[in-house]
């Protein structure tokens, strides 16, 4: 009998990671393309049949990334080069594709060697798919067929700035894997179908139980059980690592963020009655960790990262005070200085009276006595810019018991990060701090009931007054389930991402002084 074997090979959310570095001070970490590249190589020379997809999230993430695409953006986008050199076989566009505006990505995309794929996101006046590209079929020299479907988060409209998605639109990606399964069974007679979709699971994965609120950012788990034909799921988005897990028949795989793992799908087939059929799937996560990254790859983007680090080590600015990170925990228990600053510089640049920020993930280093514009990108690693939108106080109480959410008491009466905003994935960066109101969190109160003081001016907050309030572009717009910023007026629109806006006015001003108001506390009893 006749018999088949193709491995598929999936990274996912790579986010500009090239080298095995930390870029907050240039130590070793076992992340970035430029070890995957190795652990692919590997795999090429023991199977003989290997088909290599990027999932998204490539542009974003990193320094490097970042001083590409704002401010030496006529190269070949460094990553792209990465995925060419290694020869990709295809890549899927990720929401994080969209930050620095249609014209950085469609160059990006012009520059790849390989097609990007997105079925669900089309151009608004012809339904035509944007990039032209919704599948690709790849044909093994012994005639198996397989075809890869890109799907992408339909939420994308919730964060992104308008402008960088102007003309699009985004339609649901259960809706169309119907369409476009169908057309690669029928159509094109392919004897697997692959679904390499920029999202993640909304679903508990063997109980089938809602894991967040169901808005249709994941959809992972409706691919599998209402989409018929499907055999292997890609996914990413979550920054999850799954393997050796089938839902209703589908083999599913994410492998993590940054580039930490490789994902792996083997798909075994053999002839019968003139057909070739799957005998077996399975799936595994294969670890950089130990790799030795290929040095070929690193020399090749020497050159960008020579700029990057120079650019990185640029001074900014002094430091008079402590606005160092030691503790991520206690930065978010009490009013720190850090934060203090940033809420204060959004306050002074847009003129509004209240603000809010995050401490984005738990390796923030803080700003240290002598400030540089790596300081600037370790602190503030998202491209956001500003916006100051018109909202009730009663949408500030909401935001704050959103907030208030991220807290849990253990058994034993410590404070810990809730299974809420640890799972399926760290999310840090929906816990708001707020400058210009001042409040109290009792999270030893239920749910929904911590707010225990809330004051504007020395006054208790008129819930049914309007405020002007500064954030980020990504809250604003009601990202991290804060549904009560949805669709308000915005009053202010400041474009310029927050970490050069950061940089200037330090630079502007020589040096800034750490200070604390104490205008907020979470408490317990």
């Amino acid at each position: 009998m006749q018999k088949s074997r193709v491995t598929l090979l999936e990274t996912s959310d790579l986010h500009g990671n090239m080298l095995p570095i930390h870029y907050a001070n240039n130590q070793p970490n076992d992340v970035g393309l430029s070890k995957l590249a190795a652990l692919i190589a590997a795999e090429r020379k023991k199977e003989a049949h290997v088909i290599v997809i990027d999932n998204g999230d490539l542009i974003q993430g990193t320094p490097l990334a970042y001083h590409h695409a704002r401010l030496d953006n006529e190269p070949m986008n460094p990553m792209v080069l990465g995925l060419n050199y290694v020869g990709y076989d295809a890549a899927v566009i990720g929401n994080h594709e969209f930050n620095y505006g249609l014209r950085v990505l469609q160059k990006a995309v012009q520059e790849s060697k390989f097609p990007w794929l997105c079925a669900n996101i089309v151009d608004a006046e012809s339904g035509e798919p944007f990039l032209g590209k919704p599948y690709l079929i790849k044909e093994l020299p012994d005639g198996v067929r397989i075809g890869i479907l890109g799907l992408t988060t339909p939420y994308i409209p919730n964060w992104e700035n308008p402008d960088h998605i102007e003309g699009l639109r985004f339609e649901d990606a259960l809706e169309s894997a119907k369409k476009w399964v169908k057309v690669l069974k029928e159509h094109e007679q392919v004897d697997a179908v692959v679904v390499s979709y920029h999202g993640g699971f909304e679903r508990h994965l063997t109980t089938g139980e809602p894991t967040e609120p169901l808005t249709g950012e994941n959809q992972g788990y409706q691919l599998c059980m209402e989409v018929e034909g499907i055999d292997v799921l890609l996914t990413g988005h979550q920054h999850r690592s799954i393997a050796g897990v089938e839902i209703n028949g589908v083999i599913i795989v994410q492998p993590g963020t940054a580039g930490v793992t490789l994902g792996k799908v083997e798909l075994e087939f053999s002839m019968e009655d003139g057909k070739w059929r799957i005998d077996a799937k399975k799936s595994e996560l294969l670890s950089v960790a130990n790799i030795e990254a290929d040095q070929k790859l690193i020399d090749v983007v020497s050159a960008y990262e020579a700029k990057t680090q120079e650019w990185l080590d640029q001074p900014i600015g002094k430091l008079s005070g402590d606005m160092l990170v030691n503790d991520p925990m206690q930065i978010r228990l009490k009013d720190n200085a850090l934060i203090e600053f940033i809420n204060r510089v959004q306050m002074e640049l847009s003129g509004a009276a209240i603000s809010n920020t995050a401490l984005f993930d738990n390796v923030s280093p803080g700003f240290p006595a002598d400030i540089t514009m790596r300081d600037i990108v370790s602190n503030y690693i998202y491209p956001n810019t500003l916006k100051v939108i018109r909202i009730s106080g009663q949408d500030i109480k909401d935001a704050l018991e959103q907030s208030a959410e991220y807290f849990e008491l253990t058994l034993s009466g410590e404070v810990q990060v809730s299974s809420k905003f640890r799972d399926p994935k760290p999310s840090h960066y929906n816990y708001d701090m707020w400058e210009g109101i001042t409040y109290k969190l009792n999270i030893s109160r239920p749910i929904g009931m911590r707010v225990v003081q809330l004051e504007y001016e020395g006054k208790p907050l008129d819930l049914e007054a309007s405020f002007d309030v500064v954030m980020n572009n990504y809250r604003a717009a009601g990202g991290g389930n804060y549904a009560m910023f949805q669709d308000k007026p915005v009053i202010k629109d400041i474009p310029t991402d927050v970490a050069e806006l950061l940089a200037g006015y330090i630079m502007e001003r020589g040096t800034i002084e750490a200070s604390v108001n104490e205008n907020w506390e979470v408490i317990w009893d």
